[in-house]
């Protein structure tokens, strides 16, 4: 007979997992409490990467089901959450996702389902890096500049600068300053190269 596991994931501890669990429930599936597994790690962290999931991968066996609430609590990559059912399915393990209509992914119904996902995710993924990059272009167009704001205006590096070849010490620059020495050392370092 199949035993019945669930994967229950929120990402921040301020979340709870009560209403994974009881839309399981409602479901019809009825799992014993040591094969619910519940874990708070974000949905960005490989599933092979999570200490709860791999804990349960080891105790399950061919023929098990493991039922999800959504996809998203396998994990948030479509690349990831398909390996992952497709490795669960080598194994002859069965995925059911409520929100998919309690689909079993590893069926050729969900296989299908899973391929869609998966074309849909990668063209949103693609989506977005394409407006990242615009909106990057067009700030830098603009004039913004990224990264770490300096420390030092123009005004404090050449009196640093000053300092130091006037026989000051970096330390004493960086104490003058009320900066770092690994500031000033930029500072000369960036003269020099």
């Amino acid at each position: 007979m199949s035993r019945v596991f669930a994967y229950c994931r929120v990402s921040t501890s301020d979340q709870v997992m009560t209403n994974q669990r009881q839309e399981i429930e409602a479901a019809g599936f009825r799992i014993e409490r040591h094969r619910v597994i519940e874990e708070c790690v974000s949905g960005s962290v490989l599933a092979g990467k999570r200490p709860g999931f791999m804990r349960m991968v080891d105790r399950l066996e061919p023929g098990d089901v493991l039922v999800v609430t959504k996809l998203d609590r396998l994990g948030r990559n479509a690349m990831d959450v398909r390996g992952t059912v497709e490795r669960l399915a080598d194994s002859q393990v069965r995925v059911h996702c409520l929100a998919l209509g309690g689909v079993d992914l590893t069926s050729p119904a969900g296989k299908m389902t899973m391929q869609v996902i998966a074309a849909v995710a990668e063209f949103e993924r693609d989506l977005l890096i394409e407006r990242t990059k615009a909106g990057i272009s067009r700030a830098r167009s603009q004039g913004k500049r990224f990264g770490r704001p300096l420390s030092l205006s123009q005004d404090q590096r050449a009196q640093a600068l000053g300092r130091l070849a006037s026989g000051a010490t970096v330390s004493q620059v960086a104490r003058e300053l009320a900066t770092s020495r690994q500031t000033i050392m930029r500072v000369r370092n960036a003269l020099t190269s």
